[in-house]
């Protein structure tokens, strides 16, 4: 049986840009993903983020859905361009407002939340400006830190800075299928990473200054995890420890050269041998700033990757067997990644693990009965929290649990064409129907993962 902690946090998640609609409303400005949903064919079916969930004006419904599925936290990100709409300067009165009255709705009803001050709606006028590739970059997101810090801080007390560099800096400026759509070369993107990094310290500073209680500081990148193809052998298990950490190819795509610099204060060594001139170099403090210290280490996981010792001993990736469990996203489904990400992770940074994103999107919709039989959710769900009990077991301080997401919403590049949420959202009537998979939910909280079996 999974075992969880008396204190064990269980949550659910979503993103500004992803749910709150009201893009020209009360004085928002606009961010590179308003732009990039402008680009033909960048979205699919031409979507946009202009209205999403609405939840800007059903907030309140929402919170309420949120108290019927038992949540103890609520991890929100808030939107920079609502509280600066050029980026900088003066802050935003209405939007600082939406979210203090975002904030007492979930105090209200005893729900805890957990802001993230960066989900990717990067302002546009500072992307005209140079965006991450400008170093100022660092000095304006820790000026929008501290009027967002400033403002909430009596009522919130758990803050993560950015969510998935690999992926805004990754998809968004060398891929260019994210926001904001750019193929930097090489040098440019991990000029552009250093930078965020950079603002990420920056932000930990000014929460620590401008926050008015004892507060906990977290990071949320993806944790690409790395699993030993066979579990009973040393030799797997350190190859896929191995393999987890190393930069082996000129990609975003990695964990050491996004956690290393945060949590140790240095670029692995094998990235910048590999990277060379492409690396960027350091001003004197740079690496001191970036890694103040955190309370927590997130990690969005979803899926992981098989490893095996190959016989000169390196680590080897092992392909996915034809016929592998896979999500209507195309991600495998690997419940062991639950498992070895935050051993491997914890292992490495000595850090307590948050899961800060974990879910699946599914083809799901409203039956003709009135319900959603979403049972793939709940069968993903189960048996990966089943892994992070059986980490927790073997002492690995998992402390939370915030499950993607809430509600189903956009899902970037891939407009609405993904269902990630436990409420499915009708986005022609703004109609919220609770699916199998919250009530389901509500009683894994309720008995605290026992009922998990």
């Amino acid at each position: 049986m999974a075992q969880f902690p008396e204190k064990f946090v269980w949550g659910a998640a979503a993103a500004s840009y992803q749910i709150e609609g009201a893009a020209q409303a009360d004085g928002r400005g606009a961010s590179v993903w308003d732009m990039f949903c402008r680009k033909p064919d960048a979205v699919w079916g031409g979507h946009t983020g202009d209205e999403a969930c609405d939840h800007y004006h059903r907030y309140a419904g929402d919170v309420g859905l949120m108290k019927e599925l038992g949540l103890q936290a609520y991890r929100l990100s808030v939107a920079w361009p609502r509280i600066q709409p050029s980026g900088v300067g003066k802050p935003n009165a209405a939007g600082l407002d939406f979210y203090d009255r975002l904030i007492d709705a979930l105090l209200a009803v005893g729900i805890t939340p957990w802001v993230t001050l960066f989900h990717w709606d990067f302002p546009l006028d500072l992307y005209h400006r140079g965006g991450w590739l400008n170093r100022d970059s660092a000095d304006w997101f820790a000026d929008y830190t501290t009027h967002v810090v400033s403002r909430l801080s009596d009522r919130v007390k758990h803050w993560m800075t950015l969510n998935e560099p690999q992926v805004y800096i990754g998809a968004g400026h060398h891929e260019g299928r994210h926001a904001p759509g750019d193929k930097l070369a090489f040098k440019e993107v991990l000029l552009a990473g250093h930078h965020t990094l950079l603002a990420h310290g920056k932000s930990v500073q000014a929460i620590r200054a401008a926050s008015k209680q004892p507060c906990r500081i977290g990071y949320a990148p993806v944790a690409l995890s790395k699993m030993p193809l066979d579990p009973s052998s040393s030799a797997d298990i350190a190859a896929a420890r191995q393999h987890m950490f190393s930069v082996a190819a000129e990609t975003a795509w990695t964990n050491a050269w996004w956690m290393d610099p945060v949590f140790l204060g240095k670029y692995p060594d094998d990235g910048l041998k590999l990277f060379g001139t492409n690396a960027p170099t350091p001003q004197a403090g740079d690496l001191e700033l970036i890694s103040q210290p955190l309370d927590f280490c997130g990690g969005n996981i979803y899926q992981g990757q098989y490893v095996r010792a190959g016989k000169d001993g390196k680590a080897e990736e092992v392909p996915m067997s034809p016929g592998a469990k896979l999500t209507a996203f195309d991600w495998y489904v690997t419940p062991e990644a639950m498992y070895w990400g935050p051993k491997f992770l914890h292992e490495r940074y000595g850090k307590p693990i948050v899961i800060t994103e974990n879910g699946i999107s599914c083809r799901d919709w409203v039956s003709k009965d009135g319900h959603v039989h979403d049972a793939q959710r709940i069968d993903f769900t189960h048996r990966y929290l089943l892994e992070g009990g059986r980490a927790i077991a073997d002492g690995v301080p998992l402390e939370a649990y915030f499950h993607w997401s809430f509600i189903d919403n956009f899902e970037w590049a891939q407009g609405y064409k993904h269902r990630f949420g436990m409420i499915h959202c009708d986005y022609q009537t703004q109609k919220r129907t609770p699916k199998d998979s919250a009530r389901w939910y509500a009683e894994v909280i309720r008995t605290n993962g026992a009922s998990l079996g």
